[in-house]
Formats: C-alpha cells, sequence, structure tokens
C-alpha cells in the first residue's frame, strides 16, 4: 500500500457530520472518544495530526430547533454555526485533554487560503502548533462565511489545510468507503476503486450528494478534494469511519496517489479555489505551457470576467483549463492586447509592456 495514515509523519483527518453528530443532534461521544484515542496513540508514536472537523451546524441546529438541520438559509446557517461551534470545539478539547493531550482551535474562511499573505500566516500559525505537539481542530468559520466567500464542504478544506501545513497525507474520514464506478446506493454492481493515480479518469463517477443529508460535501467534492491534495505531493484516501476506532482498524478505502510535490507557490497556485476571471488560449498556447512557457498575448483569444493586475485567472485551452496563474495585466489591458506581438504592444498600451499576460514563475499547470 502506497499509503497509510499511520506511516506520515504530518497527517490531516477530516471527521464528517454524519460521523460526530446523532441524527437527534447530539455528540456521538462515545465514537469521538474511540477517535481520539486512536490520535493519541499516533502523536505518542510521534506523528503530528490536525484535525478538520465538521458538526457546528448540525450541533448548532437542534439547540436552536432550526429547520433542515440549520440548513434552510444562510442565515441559519451562521446562526447554527455560531451556537454549534462552541459545542464542537468543548467536545474536542475535553476528550483530547483526558488523553494527555492539547487542542487548539483555528476557525479560519476561503479568502483566509486564498490571500497569499493570510494563508502564508495560517501555515505558520498550523506549524508553530503542531511543532509545540498540539492538535489543532480546523473548522470553516460559518457564521460570517457568505456563499460567495466559502469553501462549502470540509473536504476541500482539508485538502487546503493539508497543503498549508505540508502534511504527506489527509484522510478524508466519511459514511462512505471511498470511490465507486457508479452510485453504489442505486446499483448493487457497483464496482469499488482503490486506488486512483489519474484523477480525470474518475471525474464523471461521482455526485454532489452527502449521502448522510446531514453534510454538504458529496464524493464531487471529496474528488476536488483529492485534486488540491494530490497537486501538493499529498497522498489523500477516503474511508468509512463507521467503526469505533477508524484509524487504528483497517478499513476498505480509497486512495489518490500524491503527485510529486510542487514549490509551495505554485501548489498554492494550483490549489486554488476562486478566479477573478479566465484567458482562453488557443492549442498552440496550451502546449507551450505545458512545455513551461509562459502565456504571451499572441495565444491569447479570449478574456472572460473583470481582474487587477495580480489577480488569480484560470487559463483554457481548447480542451479545457490548463492552468491557473497570476495576470500581469487588468483585464482591459489583456483584451486589448489579444493575438499581439511584442513589438505591436507599446502602441496599444501607450508604455513598454511586460513579457507576458502571464509569467511561467506565477502560472501553474493543472
Amino acid at each position: 500500500m502506497i499509503f497509510a495514515p499511520a506511516t506520515c509523519s504530518r497527517l490531516i483527518v477530516k471527521v464528517g457530520s454524519a460521523l460526530l453528530v446523532t441524527p437527534e443532534g447530539e455528540v456521538r461521544r462515545d465514537w469521538l472518544t474511540g477517535l481520539v484515542a486512536d490520535i493519541a496513540a499516533r502523536v505518542r508514536q510521534g506523528q503530528q495530526i490536525a484535525i478538520v472537523s465538521s458538526g457546528a451546524i448540525a450541533l448548532g441546529a437542534r439547540r436552536l430547533g432550526l429547520a433542515k438541520g440549520g440548513r434552510a438559509s444562510l442565515e441559519d446557517a451562521q446562526a447554527a454555526a455560531a451556537t454549534g461551534q462552541i459545542a464542537l470545539s468543548q467536545a474536542w478539547a475535553e476528550l483530547l485533554h483526558a488523553e494527555g493531550l492539547t487542542a487548539a482551535q483555528m476557525l479560519v474562511t476561503l479568502d483566509d487560503l486564498e490571500d497569499r499573505r493570510r494563508y502564508l500566516n495560517a501555515a505558520a500559525t498550523l506549524n508553530r502548533l503542531l511543532g509545540l505537539g498540539v492538535v489543532p481542530v480546523i473548522n470553516e468559520n460559518d457564521s460570517v462565511a457568505t456563499e460567495e466567500i466559502r469553501f462549502g464542504d470540509n473536504d476541500r478544506l482539508a485538502a487546503r489545510v493539508g497543503q498549508a501545513a505540508g502534511a504527506n497525507g489527509v484522510l478524508l474520514l466519511s459514511d462512505v468507503d471511498g470511490l465507486y464506478d457508479s452510485n453504489p446506493h442505486t446499483n448493487p454492481a457497483a464496482r469499488h476503486i482503490e486506488r486512483v493515480e489519474r484523477i480525470d479518469a474518475v471525474t464523471g463517477m461521482a455526485d454532489g450528494g452527502s449521502a448522510s443529508g446531514m453534510g454538504s460535501g458529496g464524493m464531487v467534492s471529496k474528488i476536488a478534494a483529492a485534486r488540491i491534495a494530490v497537486s501538493a505531493g499529498a497522498h489523500l484516501a477516503i474511508a468509512s469511519g463507521r467503526v469505533d476506532h477508524p484509524l487504528s482498524i483497517p478499513a476498505r478505502h480509497t486512495i489518490f496517489v500524491a503527485e510529486k510535490s510542487a514549490p509551495a507557490r505554485k501548489a498554492w497556485l494550483a490549489g486554488g479555489l476562486t478566479a477573478r476571471g479566465a484567458i482562453t488560449v488557443d492549442a498552440g498556447a496550451a502546449k507551450a505551457l505545458a512545455a513551461g512557457g509562459s502565456l504571451l498575448a499572441a495565444g491569447a483569444t479570449g478574456v472572460q470576467g473583470h481582474f487587477a493586475r495580480g489577480d488569480l485567472v484560470t487559463v483554457e485551452g481548447p480542451d479545457g483549463i490548463v492552468a491557473r496563474g497570476l495576470s500581469e495585466y487588468d483585464s482591459t489591458e489583456a483584451r486589448a492586447l489579444l493575438g499581439t506581438r511584442s513589438d505591436e504592444q507599446t502602441a496599444i498600451l501607450g508604455y513598454a509592456p511586460r513579457a507576458a499576460l502571464i509569467h511561467r514563475n506565477h502560472l501553474a499547470l493543472l
């Protein structure tokens, strides 16, 4: 096996809502006690572990008596999260303390990990906590996040945290035991997939529904998380947490095999979830990018969106998205330069042009 949680020096464990919270909105304390015992055993052996924990909205919804598990509206979800986060963090802190471990809470928003400076601050905090032997418990700050600036699921958050922490493994504990070639709930002949080396080959096998109806992440979000993790050099596993000691008892799972780790800045670019716009390119430009080149205006065919210089944009070739990068021009300038050679650009812009629309040092291939 190329990846096992026990073999990782630094591991991110994501715990889904259906594992942590009963249908009645209470913490599954006995199950959580078993997981924490597993974590404590790993930490005593020298492994560093951070937890990405779902469950705040589900816990808060019961306490507030909100319909649809607190997800009837954004306002309900924010109120439920603010209320449930206290109960969730208290449960983790108490059980970790009983095992002689210190818990730390980190609440983040999408913007915290999409903005480069704030991302580096979060990474530094994670690194220091893990170095001190603390177990960080991380969740999206749903009480202030809006639909436009939120992860929306903790699968992708876990992968992004793994990237920030420099983890070599991400484990998504869920109410499913991995990826199937079709939905096993509707197709008894669905085949379980144990190992994935090319994510593009399995993207069409996923649906977006949460199996329990309690969380927000379906298989689509887990595959998106895998794409982020493997591009940063971390293996990712999807495993069932429906056993009493999920880190100690081997269970059926799906492993997404990591790629060669990219430089930190390019891994951050590749893992970005938001973009201000897009630049479309012809086949020749897409080929040049794949060979390690910069994006030149001569190969660009279109610009979508409104963005400023330095904003993250996607690069779309004839066959789909090929890269993400930081634009050297704002969207108006980029449109004016489409298809032009460098010797034509001074007259168009009124000043000496920069070398490329996106320089290769600020571009990550996907």
